[in-house]
């Protein structure tokens, strides 16, 4: 696996953590009126933590096994935004919830350093991406990271676009 990748997954959960502790306290359950534009699915900032965390551990998590595990196996989709309403994030704990995310990222990261180029070309197939190696899901993972931070930046965007004036007529 190439080490870019891989140090960018590692970094993440402080990257996280940063973006996240950077929405002021007040706007971390924020919703826009609009979420047109947003690059990663329509959670407010703790929901998207939240969705962070469970994403790697009944997601991705389980598409690995599932992967070195079976052969071809067919890997679900998660419906997060059902997910998101069936579960209490708006009363989640911030902080409990990036800790269990970075112990879940953690153990990520030690089943990627024992595997090797065979496991990386294990194959399944992937609802809604199609077939895949287990080095494709490895990417698919590292680019939710960026799609959350791109969420979160987008969050700030419109938390900080409240304050502009409205220009007279």
């Amino acid at each position: 696996m190439d080490p870019t990748t891989l140090q960018a997954l590692a970094a993440f959960p402080a990257q996280l953590e940063a973006h996240y502790a950077a929405i002021p306290a007040a706007s971390r359950d924020f919703a826009p009126a609009s979420w047109e534009g947003v690059p990663s699915e329509p959670f407010t900032p703790l929901q998207q933590v939240c969705h962070v965390r469970d994403i790697e551990v009944e997601g991705y998590h389980l598409r690995f096994r599932r992967t070195l595990d079976e052969e071809r196996p067919v890997l679900a989709s998660i419906d997060s935004e059902a997910v998101n309403a069936q579960r209490p994030y708006g009363a989640a704990d911030a902080e409990r919830a990036l800790v269990e995310f970075r112990a879940a990222r953690a153990h990520t990261l030690a089943l990627l350093g024992t595997l090797d180029a065979a496991q990386f070309a294990r194959t399944a197939v992937f609802e809604g991406y199609g077939p895949l190696t287990l080095r494709s899901l490895v990417h698919y993972l590292c680019s939710h990271d960026q799609q959350h931070l791109a969420g979160l930046q987008w969050l700030r965007g419109k938390i900080e676009a409240q304050t502009a004036s409205t220009p007279s007529a």
